[in-house]
Parts: structure tokens; C-alpha cells; sequence
């Protein structure tokens, strides 16, 4: 057998498989950056055992649009500096977003208190459209 890189979609999907084991584990992993965003008030919806919908919407500090498509990318967190040791809120290692989007159809929408407007992106397969306003 020769080695090869996997594909950035099949890394996702084993990393989804580690994070996502069914629809009340994507739900946790959204309630918990709920919480770690200061949310005090937060609404699930569900459709399906959560398999057809998993809407998770809460008051949150909010992302700006030029963080939502950091926020898709694995690896990517505002909860983890530099210090490993230094963990103080329930996620850090940024896997949960583009875990969810490596399986299922993801739109993330966002809004940060100072701005006027919302920003969406939707993740399909893994693969991230362009920020949109919303």
C-alpha cells in the first residue's frame, strides 16, 4: 500500500466521527459555544430526531462576517490562545463547526451587537460558500 495526504473532505468527516456521533452530540457542541459566547438565552429546534433540523439560535456575543469563514475551518478558535494548559471554557479545539458541516448541510448566521446587519455562510459537503449579509 502506498501512503498518500487524505482529502481536506475526508479528514472532516473522520474528525465529524469523532465530534458528531449523532444529532444530540452536534446539539451539545452548539449549546456549549452558546455558553462560551455569553449566551443567557438559548432556543433548539429540532425536526426528525434532529436529522432533518438542528437549529440552534441564542444571544450570544456574535462573530463579524470576516470570522464566519474562519469559523468553518478546523482548527480555528477564539477559545484557545497559545497556552494549552489554560482552557476556560467548555470547547477550544475548533473542531465542531467544520465537523458538522463535513456531514450535514451547515448555515451559520451571526450577528455582533454593534452592527447593523447579520452575516451568513453555509457549509455543504465540507466545502464553504462566500459570506453573505443576512
Amino acid at each position: 500500500m502506498t501512503i498518500r495526504q487524505l482529502s481536506e473532505t475526508l479528514i472532516n468527516q473522520i474528525a465529524a466521527g469523532e465530534v458528531i456521533e449523532r444529532p444530540a452530540s452536534a446539539a451539545k457542541e452548539l449549546i456549549e459555544n452558546a455558553l462560551d459566547a455569553g449566551a443567557t438565552r438559548i432556543e433548539v429546534a429540532t425536526a426528525g430526531g434532529g436529522k432533518t433540523l438542528l437549529r440552534v439560535t441564542d444571544n450570544g456575543s456574535g462573530m463579524a462576517p470576516g470570522e464566519l469563514e474562519l469559523a468553518i475551518r478546523r482548527h480555528c478558535t477564539s477559545k484557545l490562545d497559545t497556552d494549552l494548559l489554560d482552557i476556560r471554557t467548555l470547547g477550544f479545539r475548533g473542531e465542531a463547526l467544520p465537523s458538522i458541516g463535513s456531514v450535514a448541510r451547515l448555515s451559520l448566521l451571526s450577528r455582533t451587537a454593534d452592527a447593523s446587519e447579520g452575516a451568513e455562510i453555509s457549509v455543504t459537503g465540507g466545502k464553504g460558500e462566500p459570506v453573505r449579509p443576512a
